[in-house]
């Protein structure tokens, strides 16, 4: 069976302000490595699926940033949503892409801005749940064992194990994001992992599920698949659909959606919290991406674009963060509150 991709590399670039920008969001960062998050999505899939049946799909605000990002990927296969649409939206026009190319193909969803170190265990858990999707008719969701009781996380309670199929579940019901008693609650039931929001299916499954939970996004596909749709109209209809969560849309009510353990490393860098776990680390849990200096200081974040020296003197719990136009300094308590600091800015800043 082929299997095609629909990669997610949207969103916003409020949360790494001041590195991200709206044009430069956190998965065109190089926030640790050479190598962009979007970049390594892609080199993810390498003897898996070819580019060739991947689709890219982000939004004209980040077109520019996406394409010279991916120099040697098929233009063709990048496609900028016109408006935004929340992501049922996005899967819509991805199985749409898919089923014009080959209506009883497999077909994965995968977002743009995870980590995942071991390649081979990602690879083999996708083989698994196409497996799954073909064998059960059934469509698939990847989750994450939990590693804290983290409140920025969607959670999936999972059911009964699917007979002969190690690590696969059927799905309870999905939970959106729980304040912090509710997640620890969870993490003690031991039944709930987190939602990476990576999901497989073949083309007729997810088509039948859209049919009947979300008629209007089945409408969408059905006329975005006949031959040279895509080329002509899509996006004036697609700007037409209406701004609701994949999840929401599909998922929640679908009859028959299972749940896959990974088997590989994971994590979401939502923010300069999650992404220092990946900086070096003095003894006082100061941790930096540069030449960092600190006196009393302690449990701090560093970030400087261009590798120059900070220096920190008595402060505890900052975020630093300086680039060639901006500097940020904030409690880190206050990490989520960055997006509404970013709303502020001068226009040339956001």
């Amino acid at each position: 069976m082929e299997i095609y991709a629909l990669v997610l590399a949207g969103g916003s670039g409020e949360r790494f302000w001041p590195l991200s920008r709206r044009a430069l969001p956190k998965q065109l960062l190089r926030l640790f490595s050479s190598c962009s998050l979007l970049e390594a999505t892609i080199a993810r899939l390498e003897g898996l699926i070819p580019p060739a049946r991947i689709l890219v799909l982000t939004n004209v605000d980040q077109e520019k940033g996406v394409r010279e990002t991916l120099k040697k990927f098929p233009d063709c296969n990048i496609i900028a949503e016109p408006s935004k649409r929340d992501t049922a939206a996005a899967v819509a026009l991805g199985v749409a892409w898919v089923a014009a190319r080959n209506h009883t193909a497999a077909m994965v969803v995968l977002p743009a801005d995870h980590v995942i170190e071991d390649t081979a265990a990602f690879q083999k858990i996708l083989r698994d749940a196409v497996d799954a999707a073909q064998a059960k008719g059934a469509l698939i969701t990847i989750g994450i064992r939990p590693t804290s009781a983290d409140p920025g996380f969607g959670y999936i309670e999972m059911g009964e194990p699917i007979s002969g199929k190690p690590g696969l579940f059927r799905v309870v019901r999905f939970r959106e994001k729980p304040n912090v008693d509710l997640a620890e609650s969870f993490i003690r039931k031991g039944n709930f992992r987190w939602n990476a929001g990576m999901f497989v299916w073949t083309v007729p499954t997810i088509l039948t599920a859209f049919n009947r939970h979300a008629p209007e996004f089945g409408r969408f596909i059905a006329m975005m698949s006949a031959p040279g749709a895509l080329q002509k109209n899509w996006t004036e209809k697609f700007s037409r659909l209406s701004k609701t969560s994949f999840d929401y849309a599909v998922m929640e009510d679908a009859d028959r959606v299972l749940v896959l353990e990974a088997e590989f490393d994971w994590g979401d860098v939502g923010g300069w919290q999650a992404v220092a776990r990946y900086f070096e680390k003095d003894n006082r849990g100061n941790a930096a991406n540069c030449g960092l200096t600190a006196l009393d200081a302690s449990d701090n974040i560093v970030f400087d674009d261009s590798g120059r020296n900070i220096a920190l003197l008595g402060v505890n719990n900052l975020i630093v963060v300086r680039t060639r136009d901006a500097v940020l300094v904030c409690h880190r308590h206050h990490a989520e509150k960055i997006k509404n600091l970013v709303a502020k800015l001068p226009e040339g800043l956001q």
